[in-house]
């Protein structure tokens, strides 16, 4: 049956996020911006027909259907955020170098999550990218996502969010809220939320790019630092193995732990304070996590998509990963470096267990004594040698510094980590990737490249900032506010945070997950899709339902396998032999 008011009530917030986004596109502009404009169009012209030496200092700046020279950019960092800029950059004409630590690309790393809004932008900047991610996807915002009871679920069950627990005590009290990802999606036409794995992403954007220009990375030789050279005249980029190189823009899109950031901002690479409360300005978030993957069929495993348990000062949510995968993570709050397992993902060295003896799964299982048997199913089918952990750091937005200097820029992890809740890590890199592009596209003169980084900056800090917000606000609110919801047939939940939990449900299902969903989806540069988010849905469907059982099947007659050896274990033992061996080249020419 549909709900008019809540419809009512997503439409309003789109239209206001949409005239929102409207007017922050639109820079404000002073009478000596306009006649700065004026004059720079004036010498721009003046140079189109050699009548002004002086507007020699700098050069114009072409793409195929313009007169000029293409821009040069640096890229520092080949991740996700990267490898996007790169292949947006291409496909305008830039020239376009990315420089990542790695000394070679491997399939590593675990699923990406990504919302309607970076599947729209994906569809906005390639077809063919669009494509070929979606013929990898794993829908989530089709199925059931949402809060369950993380004491009082049991059996899977799949059940309404409603109150009707409150006058029958027969009736089940397990999902707490549902997310409207589905309806959010449809209201602005776009497909829905799911994930991919960060191999197979990372190779169709090699790929593409590839298609354009096979010499657009270098592997093994990071970006440490950078020398600005003046306005228009652009950025000498400094290297690990000491060698330089000579650019219009860098952009530095290297993780968390940026050295381009660093450079920036006077910061220490991975700087510690001694209580771990700081590391090179970003903020310990007050949580560590544990995740792991496992292959199970669970009752609800085709009826849904990510589940949150609720419970006291902790959380677990699984999410459907694909192949009749369940990824899990355990978030607790506990002190920095209160390390029990490796880590590999994210970009981090691969770091030994505290404890090799200890079996993970069983300390995990431990800290959610009492919590329902459905998180204790997942556990127990996980391999304990393929649990890791890592501290959660963000950042608070960079709304006084900005994001650039001079001929350069952070984009993604770099300017504005933050915490994982709603899985708007990587779609935040892609918005910037977009918007960055489309900015220095519209230059046509190095003298524009500072200003047009700029409006890139002043086009992104708002929404980027909202998102920081409510993605700390997310994890806050769970931890520290929620507990086990209050009930009138039972005492698993009778403390203060209990009531409280109990009386936000309808402020939640109602008002603040609606405005939330059509917040983040409000960003569309694709614009309505139409009937084809239902074709791509109906289309992966049988597909995921075929693999999995292939996956099940393989499970029940070999068992279940652990992750590989992270590819960064690898990876950085690599690039310390890579950088040793530039740098004694280099000596010897």
């Amino acid at each position: 049956m549909v709900n008019f008011h809540y419809i009512f009530i997503v439409a309003l917030v789109a239209a206001v996020a949409s005239r929102t986004r409207a007017f922050v596109a639109r820079p404000i502009v002073s009478q000596n911006q306009k006649k700065s404009s004026a004059n720079g169009l004036k010498r721009l012209q003046a140079a189109s027909v050699e009548e002004d030496v002086s507007s020699t200092d700098f050069d114009l700046l072409g793409l195929p259907a313009r007169p000029g020279r293409p821009l040069k950019v640096a890229i520092a960092g080949g991740g996700v955020g990267g490898l996007t800029a790169a292949l947006c950059m291409l496909k305008k004409g830039f020239d376009v170098k990315v420089f990542e630590k790695t000394s070679a690309f491997a399939r590593f790393g675990g699923p990406i999550q990504f919302a309607s809004n970076a599947l729209s932008v994906l569809k906005e900047i390639d077809e063919t990218l669009f494509d070929r991610v979606l013929d990898k996807f794993t829908f989530t915002g089709t199925r059931a996502c949402g809060i369950k009871d993380g004491l009082r679920s049991e059996g899977f069950k799949m059940t309404d969010d409603s109150l009707d627990y409150l006058w029958n005590e027969d009736a089940p009290a397990d999902w707490f809220v549902k997310f409207p990802l589905k309806q959010c999606a449809d209201l602005f036409g776009l497909p829905y939320t799911g994930v991919i794995d960060r191999p197979d992403l990372q190779e169709i954007l090699i790929d593409e790019c590839n298609k354009i220009d096979s010499d657009f990375i270098q592997n093994g030789n990071p970006v440490v630092s950078y020398t600005n050279k003046g306005k228009g005249k652009g950025v000498t980029v400094e290297l690990q193995d000491g060698t330089k190189y000579d650019a219009d823009v860098l952009v530095g899109c290297d993780g968390i732990w940026s050295a381009v950031r660093a450079a920036m901002y006077g910061e220490e690479i991975k700087e510690t304070s001694a209580d771990r409360m700081k590391r090179q300005g970003c903020t310990y978030s007050g949580y560590t996590v544990f995740a792991g993957e496992t292959v199970i069929k669970t009752p609800d495993y085709y009826e849904t998509g990510y589940k949150v348990y609720i419970g006291p000062q902790r959380y677990f949510v699984t999410s459907d990963v694909g192949d009749g995968r369940i990824q899990w993570y355990a978030f607790f709050a506990l002190p920095p470096g209160s390390k029990k397992a490796p880590s590999g993902w994210g970009g981090s060295t691969r770091t030994e267990q505290a404890n090799p003896t200890e079996n993970l799964v069983e300390y995990i299982k431990s800290l959610h004594e009492g919590w329902t048997d459905e998180i204790m199913t997942v556990l127990d089918s996980t391999p304990p040698e393929s649990v890791e952990q890592r501290d959660l750091y963000d950042r608070y937005p960079e709304v006084f510094r900005g994001w650039t200097d001079g001929n350069v820029c952070l984009m993604g992890d770099a300017v504005h980590a933050m915490m994982p809740n709603l899985g708007q890590g990587g779609c935040q890199a892609l918005e910037d990737a977009y918007v960055l592009t489309e900015c220095l596209a519209n230059t046509k003169s190095t003298e524009k490249v500072e200003g047009a980084l700029k409006d890139y900056y002043n086009k992104r800090i708002i929404r980027v900032s909202i998102v920081q917000f409510l993605s700390r606000l997310a994890s806050d609110l769970i931890i520290n506010a929620f507990d086990t919801p209050w009930s009138p047939h039972d005492d698993k939940g009778k403390s203060w945070k209990s009531y409280l939990t109990f009386f936000w449900k309808p402020v939640l299902q109602f008002l603040i997950f609606p405005v939330q969903f059509a917040y983040l989806y409000s960003y569309y540069p694709s614009g309505s899709m139409g009937d084809l988010p239902a074709k791509l849905e109906a289309k992966w469907k049988a597909e995921h339902e075929k693999s999995a059982e292939i996956e099940f099947a393989r499970v029940a007659k070999e068992g279940q396998k652990s992750a590989g050896p992270s590819f960064f274990q690898k990876a950085n033992a690599e690039l310390s032999n890579t950088v040793l061996q530039a740098k004694k080249n280099l000596s010897e020419e």
